[in-house]
């Protein structure tokens, strides 16, 4: 039987340097999770895989030299013990049935919402312990580790529950929540306006909703000349 404390070994692959920085530092906040390797492309993982095997990879899927899917089966072929976790912005049928045939153990979309980030590490955590702790297991045991497809109904977002006010527009106001959830730090309207790619009073308007449905918070910095700037962040 293995320790609780069991160090997970991760290799991220993902040419997105910014990316796999992010992914690193939030995996790291989990104890059991510590990342060996980044490669930043498939070529150079299959390098790194002849003489260093992780337990979990994080893999992406346009990568400038193979598709991710087709890295994943070559990874298959030599490399069955490795687990895998993709996350990509890919969300056509074909990738995604194979990722389910590939065995892959989660799919996460891009843009990385951290906070599904880090729970879906979780699940993976708590999956690799029951399999270090038990060595028989019966049926309700086995469910757990192999959940239903069929998924409860997501509970509805907030502002999904009443209508919205004028000038919100649903989609616009997921597309700035979703960015906003990968932010580490606070950003002023201007930034949050170039990362969307609206006006800064669109950016402006929706912040200040988000703010009023506390879902951001706002801190005041103030410069040496001018009125005080206003910066946002997903509350934590």
């Amino acid at each position: 039987m293995k320790s609780q404390t069991q160090i997970i070994d991760v290799m991220i692959i993902e040419d997105d340097e910014v990316a796999a920085s992010s992914y690193t530092k939030f995996a790291e906040k989990l104890d059991s999770f510590k990342v060996t390797y980044i490669a930043n492309t498939a070529e150079q993982a299959l390098d790194l895989l002849e003489h260093h095997q992780p337990k979990l990879i994080l893999l992406d899927i346009f990568l400038p030299d193979m598709h991710g899917i087709e890295l994943l089966w070559e990874i298959r072929k030599k490399h069955r013990g490795i687990d895998i976790i993709l996350i990509t912005a890919s969300k056509d049928t074909e990738t995604v049935g194979e990722a389910i045939r590939g065995g892959a153990f989660s799919y996460i979309i891009k843009p990385v919402m951290m906070n599904r980030f880090i729970d879906t590490l979780k699940k993976y955590q708590a999956m690799v312990h029951k399999l270090d702790e038990q060595q028989l297991f019966v049926q309700n045991d086995v469910d757990n580790l192999f959940p239903s497809t069929k998924k409860e109904p997501a509970a509805q977002p907030k502002e999904d529950k009443k209508q919205l006010p004028k000038g919100i527009d649903k989609f616009t106001l997921t597309r700035i929540k979703d960015q906003m959830a990968t932010m580490t730090e606070s950003v002023n309207a201007d930034e949050c306006a170039r990362l969307i790619g609206v006006s800064h009073s669109t950016a402006r308007r929706y912040l200040e909703y988000l703010a009023s449905e506390q879902i951001v918070e706002i801190t005041l910095q103030h410069g040496a000349v001018g009125r005080p700037e206003r910066r946002y962040r997903v509350k934590r």
